[in-house]
């Protein structure tokens, strides 16, 4: 199998309280061959104690002020060398000990742009609230209201080269917005891992109040807008139905 190189990016501010089980996570991974990035956004709590603690496994750390968690992700990427690049929240951690090398693995078989997989939202206790089984991508399923888990998003570098970075100015959806227009826009060659590979803390910014979720519908309807969905209010409307069937009774 060819030695493909990843590199995992994880943005934190102020994450003390979930950053070691995430780090941890990373660590225990049976594929070596990664390239560990964390940018921190001047956090004020114990976060760069935690980092300092991890320091052997960790390739580069930058902590500067940022102008948000897509912006931070976007320097993270200018940084990274791998053939492969993947997002890890700091309070979000792999599912298991193989995640990447599936990912290495898959890549190597399918030589496909763009991969991803299944999510499992947890509570503080380690419970499965939701279980985000995404299904084989076909196109124009986005404009049925379909997407795909961002934390098991990864893709080829070369792509963000040539396809662009986060865009800030789509908000809370500016993860929506890029795997829209790598994967409907463009038509990036897609792979799904049938694993569940990301188990993600419950909550989120767009979801803690109903202002923030009209704005994310907001964010939602200007990135569909913008990559070509045939029926923006439809998949605005399907978008959130389909997480109904997600959770755990």
């Amino acid at each position: 199998m060819q030695n493909l190189k990843i590199s995992l990016i994880t943005v934190t501010k102020n994450a003390g309280k979930t950053l070691g089980r995430c780090i941890e996570s990373v660590i225990a991974q049976n594929y070596h061959h990664v390239e560990y990035i964390i940018m921190d956004g001047r956090s004020t709590d114990h976060t760069l104690q935690i980092i300092n603690q991890y320091k052997q496994h960790i390739t580069h750390v930058i902590s500067e002020p940022d102008e948000g968690i897509y912006d931070a992700m976007n320097k993270g990427i200018q940084i990274a060398t791998g053939d492969i690049i993947g997002m890890l929240n700091a309070d979000d951690f792999f599912a298991g000990n193989d995640v990447l090398s599936a990912v290495a693995e898959a890549f190597n078989r399918q030589n496909a742009d763009v991969l991803y997989g299944n999510l499992e939202y947890v509570n503080q206790s380690g419970i499965i609230i939701r279980n985000w089984r995404s299904g084989t991508y076909t196109h124009g399923a986005y404009n049925l209201g379909w997407m795909p888990p961002h934390p098991t998003f990864y893709c080829k570098r070369l792509l963000f080269k040539a396809l662009g970075l986060y865009d800030p100015q789509y908000g809370t959806a500016a993860d929506y917005e890029l795997m829209l227009r790598f994967m409907h826009l463009n038509k990036a060659d897609v792979y799904y891992l049938n694993k569940t590979m990301v188990k993600m803390a419950v909550g989120g910014i767009s979801n803690k109040s109903y202002t923030n979720r009209f704005k994310a519908w907001a964010f939602d309807l200007k990135a569909m807008r913008k990559n070509g969905i045939l029926f923006p209010i439809i998949s605005i409307v399907c978008k959130p139905l389909r997480k109904i069937t997600q959770y755990i009774r």
